[in-house]
């Protein structure tokens, strides 16, 4: 556990870990205040700081809808000059270790270098869709009833109890999303000058229909211009909604823009409707990088916390190196209706490794997928289909909409 009064020489450790660059002071300020201690990990060297690890306690929305506790792993870093003395691996092999103590079964991150995180357990359970979009050259076909949506103006601190109301009833509706924690709005609103490149403070525009809110968009406007004219960009922070007409009038209102011609977007669902709307997909710049890492802390649990689209009723054999407690012959027996996941000594039907088990548990990643790269076996003639299709999302892709 990392005392108080160590923390911000920890927290020097990691800003000298990625580059150096100093925060302003109110975004160390907000992760001060978000930083939970009593779960953080300092590796010391004397009396000087050469690595951290921290752990948030989410709740991820799981496949079937349910809120299950997870280590939001986090702020890891050791400095360069302890590097390949196995800091790393005492970091996360006891931040597993506590992260069972504390009866969560899940452990989630993103990586700054996702070629770090496999080797002990966590596979790459969601991705994410970051866009470049020309919005002069798209039209936008939006849906009855999107005319009927009111748009305005706000102030982001003013509106920002209700923009969360909207997003905690969205946060169901999609594996992979992480309810928000008491502090974590100040997050949505961080806006530090010297970090907008140019581009103006952070805007709202909320979507209402009734006199309520039923959907709202954050995002900046950095202004350009060439000998041709006008050629600025948005810079999209969020955007959510309730239902599709109040999504497709946030969206055709930042498609149109004055003065725009580009509009940037970062960690969008892959099957982001916006996907549907656009008259031309090849002019929204789609590129898809790995979003969320999972990991299994607790198998049995885990498992049984999610629901499964098909019936699955399969003996896994799992292989799990670093948290040994894993390993072993596992039942699953589950439907939509709920699931369990007890040791047996029963006849394995499919044999993976627990990273495997963590990119396909939010439905993301299937397993037929992964055993077509030779990561899953099949070990009973047609088990893998039946057990690929259960294990699927039974609905929207799941996502991460805001890292950590």
């Amino acid at each position: 556990m990392l005392h108080k009064e160590d923390w911000d020489g920890w927290y020097d450790t990691l800003i000298r870990a990625f580059g150096g660059v100093p925060e302003a002071a109110e975004e160390r300020e907000m992760w001060h205040t978000l930083a939970e201690a009593e779960r953080s990990i300092g590796a010391w060297d004397g009396d000087r700081c050469v690595g951290t690890a921290g752990a948030f306690g989410f709740r991820l929305t799981v496949p079937g809808g349910a809120p299950v506790r997870a280590a939001g792993v986090t702020m890891v870093s050791v400095a360069g000059t302890h590097r390949r003395r196995g800091v790393l691996t005492a970091m996360m092999a006891r931040q597993l270790a506590d992260v069972r103590s504390w009866g969560w079964p899940l452990a989630v991150l993103t990586a700054s270098e996702p070629a770090i995180y496999g080797r002990f357990g966590y596979g790459i359970g969601t991705y994410g869709m970051n866009l470049t979009a020309q919005t002069r050259r798209v039209r936008l076909s939006v849906p009855p009833g999107t005319d009927d949506v009111g748009l305005r103006y706000a102030a982001p601190g003013e509106v920002l109890e209700a923009c969360e109301a909207v997003y905690a009833r969205r946060v169901p509706e999609r594996a992979g999303m992480v309810a928000r924690l008491p502090d974590w709005e100040r997050v949505a609103l961080l806006d530090p000058e010297g970090e907008r490149g140019g581009a103006s403070p952070l805007q709202c525009v909320v979507a209402e229909r009734g006199g309520e809110i039923v959907g709202y968009t954050r995002f900046r406007v950095k202004p350009q211009w060439e000998v041709t004219g006008p050629e600025g960009t948005v810079e999209l922070r969020d955007v959510e909604a309730l239902d599709p007409a109040a999504y497709a009038a946030l969206w055709r209102f930042l498609f149109d823009i004055d003065l725009t011609s580009t509009l940037v977007a970062y960690g969008r669902p892959v099957d982001d409707p916006l996907l549907h709307l656009a008259s031309d997909v090849r002019r929204l710049g789609v590129r898809v990088r790995d979003a969320l890492h999972v990991r299994l802390v607790d198998v049995g649990t885990a498992l049984a916390a999610r629901t499964y689209q098909a019936p699955v009723d399969v003996v896994l054999d799992v292989e799990d190196a670093f948290c040994p407690w894993n390993s072993g012959r596992w039942r699953l027996s589950g439907d939509a209706e709920g699931a369990s996941c007890e040791r047996t000594t029963d006849a394995a039907d499919l044999a993976l490794s627990v990273r495997e088990l963590g990119s396909a548990y939010l439905g993301g990643v299937s397993l037929a997928s992964l055993a077509q790269a030779g990561r899953v076996r099949e070990l009973r003639a047609g088990a893998l289909a039946p057990v690929s299709a259960g294990f699927g999302p039974g609905g929207a892709a799941p996502w991460l909409p805001h890292g950590f």
